[in-house]
This record gives C-alpha cells, structure tokens and sequence, in this order.
C-alpha cells in the first residue's frame, strides 16, 4: 500500500534537512546533529534498496506558494501558502510498504519527526 508521510516544519527556519535549523538543533553538538544527518541517509538508503521508496523530495518555503482557486469559471491566485500556522508542509516521501504499521515506522525515522511532525496518510487509489 502506498502513503505519502508529509514532513511538517517551521517556515521561518525554513532550509533543509529543517531540523538542523530548529533552535533544538542548532544547540545540538555536530557529532549529533552528524547523526541526525546520517539517520536520514541511512533511511533513505534502505528505502531505496527495499524497493519501498517512490521519491522523497524537500519542498521550496512556502513564501514561493502560489494557490490557484478557480470560481464561477474565473482563476484566482494568490502568494503564500493556503493557510496560515506555525507549521507548514516541508517535503513529503511516496513510499509503498506493507502496512500502516511499517508506514508509521519509516515516518518515526524521519528526523522531523523528534523536532515537528510526520504525517501519515494512505494514498488513494483511481480505478
């Protein structure tokens, strides 16, 4: 089964790997933030050789959003992110694994996951 776990940061210390630019993480010593780095390779890398990773990809700050609206016909876009929060969506990885267990378990790898949040959703399938 497919899910897209969608990696949750703040947008003002918006930069990636974004938890190396949390107050959290700054204050970290580098041989941990090294192995925040490291965790996240590694993660990566047996996704990848499982054949469980779709793609993971970083998302720009949310100051570059556009939202397209269309209404009554008519196409409205405006700047900036859909809504306002403290969080914001900062990149997502597409996985297909087994199930929602093994799906939460590679979203508690993420290294957001200690300093935001990783959400989990199961992907729709078109018939």
């Amino acid at each position: 089964m497919k899910y897209l776990l969608m990696i949750h940061s703040n947008p003002v210390t918006w930069s990636h790997p974004s938890f190396l630019h949390t107050e959290e993480g700054k204050s970290l010593p580098k041989k941990a933030r090294d192995a925040l780095v490291d965790q996240l390779n590694n993660l990566l890398e047996e996704l990848r050789a499982s054949g469980e990773l779709i793609t993971a990809v970083p998302l720009d700050p949310p100051a570059k959003t556009r939202v397209v609206r269309v209404r009554e016909g008519i196409r409205a876009t405006t700047d900036g992110p859909y809504s306002e929060a403290k969080e914001q969506l900062a990149g997502v990885f597409l996985i297909d694994v087994a199930s929602q267990e093994r799906a939460e378990e590679v979203a508690a790898t993420i290294p957001e996951a200690a300093f935001y949040a990783v959400e989990v959703r199961p992907v729709s399938v078109f018939d």
